[in-house]
């Protein structure tokens, strides 16, 4: 947003630079990204000044030019002139040398001592269109004027010299997106008092003009102001108010169109100018119309309404798209003589919804998107109508039309001491405070010890909350202005917000990142060759790509197996062959359409680990080895903790994927699948070591997850170990182990390991021999060795009562 230097002097005392200026309006929340000078004609006319031909004769060597001297103040210049209209005793404008002249059209160029077919040049006397001041270059500019010679030209044109302020305004400050809105910054961080411009003037002429207006949806348009102007003169705007309007990016239109944008940029208002006499039964009723509804705007081009379209419209047709464009036929040309001027307030979503629809982005629509101060449509509409008056000529010729059924009130915000304190990080004078929201306009309706309540004017859409009130008192008292402490924290008012799964995510990928385990990102299509081959099915049917651009991207995956096997293929035919990945992504199918309830297509989040090669490099402390089934469990378990996942059961795994691994269930639901890639599936891409492979539920880790945790004390009892060594059959797992142990005695049991597991010629066929670690504590007391030896016995027993088992001792 540009706001001008000059522009803001109107409305606050600024002795501060441009730059001072915009130090300030950054130190209060409106970052300003840049100071541009701005000049009404390109080059400021630097360099030129007022002259007078003392003498012209003809050139001896050129019968089209003409030799002068030229007096330029103080001393005179001989200048070749190539005009035919030059003549001694003129006056006019004359480029000195070294100047550079901006033109009307074209490049600019430097103005050098010189020699024009012999004779000395030390200047140019200057056409409008060499200058910038116009496009004729019929001859030189002669000048009816008794200014003294050497005058600087830019003196005499009045040529204006500006600095533009560029501020990235943020979605919330919709009070600033203005001339005043910024000056009010000033007034609270500067203390100084703000001025706007008077409209007591206004006041209606006659009531030759009224048009009665209808809301007939006042949710989407809560307020509409409007009047009359008849015998108005179109025609080009003064050259003041063009300066404005080029001074921040504007091209300047018509008078009229002209005063709807400064009061736009002034006040932060917007309004539009009907042609009066365009009003079609001579009412404006402010409607939605049905969908489909055609409309021409005023850039030519028709458009198809949508039911959710605000319209302004006559007695037959719409004339405009509420607080975004205009149409063809209501708009101001030079024939208007009587304009019908709004001045409303509309809701932000159906200005917002219509801006998005119909791709229009205005400078009304900037600010209603945003929000508009309702109590500011009658203020701005008399400003205009006083400045067309003014400007263009005519009379106010209706009552000021004001339809406002439900005044919008101020919102009332109750404030803690404690709070403003506590957030600050400072305690601020309560006085101090009050002045603060004074000069913010946010009055101090109600004081108790120990807190305070605010009523806060609709125009600052951006305070809703305590916190936001904190926030204005330290934007105006300054974040410069509160020490940092030696500690840094940090506080806040509103309950924790909800888990969010991309932090989740981020936390789940840095513990993988801190395990060694690169992330890594493939796309979601892949090659249907790789399930068909191998007859594979997965849930639901394959979603097939219509325009494909080649069968290896012929269909969305269904497994994360497939992609990540090819990065793995890609890293191993490259000498990478140790290798650990991880994979945040989405798997994809078409359900069935019989299956009532469920959607056509489903997507579902899924994180899969990869893990091949060795564990750890080749060093002098250890020798390599390479990677197992249980590395990848271990590493399963810890994303499992991470995520409060308790409970898992664990199930032999029967999947054509693998060779061998187990599925993870919470109940009777699928967490996840582990185990060794199918080597039939690795062949295909070439691999020829093992791969070991984890797909889990994204979705059902997110769900377990559980930011609290239990703070407790130290044991101050010790602990103690105990082992068995005991044979079982093959089949009994660990998880069958560890759930008898729990069953058996599960006060005392705080932990059991496997430190060895062994299988082979030592032990009957169809056998396997486990060496148990046990962890006893009681937290109340020291543990005996009979209470030990009982706890013992009883897990004995139960090993061998339930599972056969014959103890090692």
């Amino acid at each position: 947003m540009k706001i001008s230097y000059n522009w803001l002097k109107q409305y606050i005392d600024i002795p501060e630079s441009a730059e001072d200026i915009g130090k300030i309006l950054t130190s209060t929340g409106l970052e300003v990204e840049s100071v541009e000078s701005f000049e009404s004609i390109r080059g400021g006319l630097k360099g030129l000044v007022i002259g007078e031909v003392i003498t012209c004769s003809k050139h001896p060597n050129a019968d089209k030019l003409s030799v002068t001297t030229v007096d330029v103040g103080g001393h005179v210049l001989p200048i070749v002139c190539g005009a035919s209209n030059v003549a001694a005793g003129q006056k006019v404008v004359v480029a000195l040398p070294g100047t550079t002249v901006h033109p009307t059209k074209g490049d600019p160029f430097l103005i050098k001592a010189t020699k024009i077919r012999g004779e000395v040049s030390e200047g140019m006397i200057c056409a409008e269109d060499e200058i910038g001041l116009g496009e004729s270059h019929a001859g030189i500019m002669v000048l009816s004027t008794q200014v003294a010679n050497g005058t600087p030209a830019a003196e005499y044109f009045n040529i204006q010299s500006d600095y533009v302020l560029e501020i990235g305004l943020t979605p919330n400050r919709a009070d600033a997106a203005s001339h005043i809105g910024v000056a009010r910054d000033i007034k609270a961080a500067c203390k100084r008092n703000l001025t706007l411009p008077s409209v007591e003037a206004f006041k209606t002429e006659n009531n030759n003009l009224t048009i009665p207006v209808t809301v007939e949806n006042p949710e989407a348009c809560p307020r509409y102001s409007a009047v009359t102007i008849s015998g108005i003169t179109v025609q080009e705007s003064p050259g003041w108010l063009q300066n404005r309007l080029k001074s921040i990016g504007l091209t300047p239109i018509n008078n009229i169109v002209d005063i709807t944008n400064f009061v736009l940029h002034e006040t932060g208002q917007p309004l539009h100018a009907f042609d009066a006499d365009a009003i079609a039964g001579k009412k404006v009723i402010v409607k939605t119309l049905a969908a489909g509804t055609k409309f021409k705007t005023l850039d030519d081009k028709e458009r198809t309404l949508t039911a959710h379209d605000l319209m302004i419209c006559n007695a037959e047709e719409p004339m405009c798209i509420a607080g975004v464009f205009g149409g063809m036929k209501s708009g101001i040309t030079a024939k208007t003589k009587n304009v019908f001027l709004e001045s409303a307030c509309f809701s932000p979503d159906y200005i917002r919804k219509t801006g998005m629809h119909h791709q229009l982005k205005t400078d009304a629509s900037f600010r209603f998107e945003r929000g508009t101060d309702p109590n500011l449509t009658v203020y701005a509409l008399k400003r205009a109508a006083l400045l067309m008056k003014e400007i263009a000529g005519g009379m106010l010729s209706s009552e000021m039309v004001d339809v406002y059924p439900e005044k919008i009130k101020n919102r009332l915000i109750t404030i803690k001491d404690k709070n403003v304190n506590r957030l600050i990080g400072k305690v601020i004078p309560r006085d101090q405070v009050f002045e603060i929201l004074a000069s913010l306009e946010i009055e101090i309706i109600k004081k108790d010890p120990d807190s305070f309540t605010v009523s806060v004017p609709p125009y600052r859409v951006d305070v809703t909350q305590e916190a936001d009130i904190v926030e204005e008192i330290l934007r105006i008292y300054g974040f410069n202005n509160i020490e940092l402490t030696e500690i840094a924290g940090t506080d806040y008012l509103a309950e924790f917000p909800e888990k969010d799964i991309n932090k989740f995510k981020r936390t789940l990928g840095s513990m993988l990142i801190g395990n060694g385990y690169f992330e890594i990102l493939n796309n979601s299509l892949t090659n249907a060759a790789y399930q068909q081959k191998h007859n594979l099915s997965f849930t639901g049917t394959p979603i097939e790509i219509l325009n494909k651009l080649s069968e290896e991207q012929g269909i969305l995956r269904q497994s994360m197996l497939f992609t990540g096997l090819e990065v793995c293929a890609y890293n191993i035919n490259r000498k990478q062959k140790d290798i650990k990945l991880f994979e945040f992504g989405k798997i994809y199918w078409k359900n069935d359409p019989a299956e009532n309830g469920k959607p056509a297509y489903t997507e579902e989040e899924r994180l899969a680990l990869y893990v091949t090669g060795n564990f750890e490099s080749e060093n002098w402390q250890n020798k390599s080895r390479g990677v197992n089934y249980y590395d990848l469990a271990q590493q399963v378990v810890q994303l499992l903790e991470k995520s409060a996942l308790e409970n898992i059961k664990q199930e032999k795994l029967a999947d054509p994927l693998f060779d061998y691994g187990m599925c993870l269930l919470k109940g009777n639901k699928e967490v996840g699948k582990l185990g060794k890639v199918k080597t039939s599936l690795t062949k295909d891409l070439g691999i020829k070591q093992e791969i070991f492979y984890a797909d889990l539920s994204t979705a059902l880790l997110f769900r377990s997850a559980n930011p609290k945790f239990v703070v407790q004390e130290v044991p101050k009892f010790p602990e103690v170990r105990r082992d068995l060594s005991l044979v079982l059959d093959k089949q009994v797992t660990f998880d069958d182990i560890k759930a008898l142990v729990l069953a058996t005695e599960k006060k005392l049991i705080k932990e059991i390991i496997a430190f060895d597991v062994y299988e082979g010629d030592k032990i009957p066929a169809g056998k396997k021999a486990y060496a148990l670690g046990f962890t006893l504590l009681d937290e109340s007391k020291t543990l005996t060795d009979e209470e030990i030896d009982k706890v013992m016995t009883r897990l004995m027993g139960a090993f061998e009562g339930k599972m056969g088992a014959v103890i090692r001792k």
